[in-house]
C-alpha cells in the first residue's frame, strides 16, 4: 500500500533512500505515466523507494488565481493511480507562501535531501521549481553534482501525431466533447467524482432516472451533449448515458448539470460519493420540440450507449 502525506513533518525520518518525482500530476496523463514507470524501474534496480512529490492546489492558485486551470483530477484519484502505478510514498505538499518562497537549493536541501534523502530526481525537460521557478533542469543538474543525487531527463510522450501530451491538450479535448481524444492523452477514461445530491427529478418523470452530481464535483467536465460512459459507485461498475449541460428543452434551468441515467440498474444513490468515466460523445445537447421528441431521442441514447460499451441491446 502506497504511503500517504500531507506535509513534510509526515515523512518518517526513517524514510528513504529515494528516487524522487516532483509535479503537479493534475492529469496524470501517459508522459506522466513514462516519468512513473521508469521512476519505479530505477528505484527497483538501485534498491530505492520510489516517491512523489505533488501539491494540494495548482500554484497558480496561488500565485495567479485568476489563471488557474480548471482540476483534471481529484487529489483522491491523483492518489489512487499512483498507487496503481506502484509508487511506495507520494507527499501531497500544501502550496503555500512559505514554499513558494525557498530558492531552488533551499527546496533541494530541506525537502528532497533533508526529508527524503533523494538518491535521484526524475524530471521532464520543462521542469521549474523554486521561487519564481526561477530552477530548471540545469540548476537541478548542477544541485545535484554538488550534493550527490543523479538527475534523470525523461523525453516528451507525443502519441498525437508527434503532439506532446500535456494538461492543456486535454483540455482542449474535452471543451470540444472529444472526450476519446482526452482518453488517448491521459491513458485512462476522464473522469468527474462527487457526491449524488437531489435533482429537478425530470428524468424520472421521463421514465429514465438519473443520479445527479453535486456542483462541487471534482474533474474536468466536458462540453454539453450526451455520452456514454461508466459509473462506478462503492466498487461497482455500471454503464450509464451521461447528460451534461442545461437541459434546453426545459425552461429556466441556467446551471451546467451532470446527470447519468444507470442503465439496467434501480439503486438509491443519494449521498453517495461516485465516480463518472466518460467513454465516448453521443451527441450535441440541444433543445426538442415537445417532451415526445425528447423521450424517442433518450431511447436512441440508449442504444448508442449499449454499441459504445459494446454491451447487448
Amino acid at each position: 500500500m502506497m504511503q500517504r502525506w500531507w506535509t513534510l513533518e509526515d515523512v518518517p525520518v526513517q524514510w528513504g533512500p529515494t528516487a524522487v518525482t516532483i509535479g503537479k500530476f493534475n492529469a496524470i496523463h501517459v508522459g506522466h505515466n513514462e516519468i512513473l514507470r521508469q521512476l519505479v524501474e530505477l528505484s527497483e534496480h538501485r534498491g530505492l523507494q520510489p516517491t512523489v512529490i505533488t501539491f494540494d492546489r495548482h500554484p497558480s492558485k496561488l500565485l495567479a488565481p485568476d489563471k488557474t486551470p480548471a482540476d483534471i483530477l481529484s487529489i483522491t484519484d491523483r492518489l489512487n493511480i499512483l498507487e496503481q502505478q506502484h509508487i511506495s510514498a507520494a507527499i501531497v505538499l500544501p502550496f503555500t507562501p512559505e514554499l513558494a518562497s525557498l530558492s531552488p537549493r533551499g527546496f533541494v536541501t530541506d525537502v528532497l535531501l533533508g526529508k527524503l534523502h533523494a538518491q535521484a530526481v526524475l524530471v521532464g525537460h520543462d521542469f521549474r521549481f523554486g521561487k519564481g521557478a526561477s530552477g530548471d533542469v540545469t540548476t537541478l543538474t548542477e544541485l545535484g553534482k554538488e550534493l550527490g543525487f543523479d538527475v534523470v531527463l525523461i523525453d516528451d510522450v507525443a502519441p498525437e501525431n508527434g503532439v506532446r501530451a500535456s494538461s492543456s491538450l486535454i483540455r482542449e479535448h474535452m471543451a470540444t466533447g472529444d472526450v476519446a481524444g482526452a482518453a488517448r492523452l491521459l491513458g485512462r477514461f476522464p473522469r468527474v467524482s462527487g457526491e449524488v445530491v437531489h435533482g429537478f427529478k425530470r428524468g424520472r418523470e421521463l421514465g429514465f432516472p438519473t443520479a445527479n452530481m453535486s456542483q462541487e464535483s471534482v474533474g474536468l467536465i466536458p462540453a454539453d451533449g450526451v455520452y456514454a460512459g461508466w459509473f462506478m459507485d462503492e466498487g461497482h461498475r455500471y454503464a450509464c448515458a451521461i447528460s451534461v449541460g442545461t437541459n434546453p428543452t426545459f425552461e429556466g434551468v441556467t446551471q451546467r448539470t451532470i446527470e447519468a441515467f444507470l442503465l439496467d440498474q434501480k439503486i438509491d444513490l443519494y449521498g453517495h460519493q461516485v465516480s463518472i468515466d466518460f467513454v465516448d460523445h453521443i451527441r450535441g445537447m440541444v433543445a426538442f420540440d415537445g417532451l415526445d421528441a425528447l423521450i424517442a431521442q433518450m431511447n436512441k441514447d440508449v442504444l448508442r450507449t449499449r454499441e459504445v460499451l459494446g454491451l447487448d441491446s
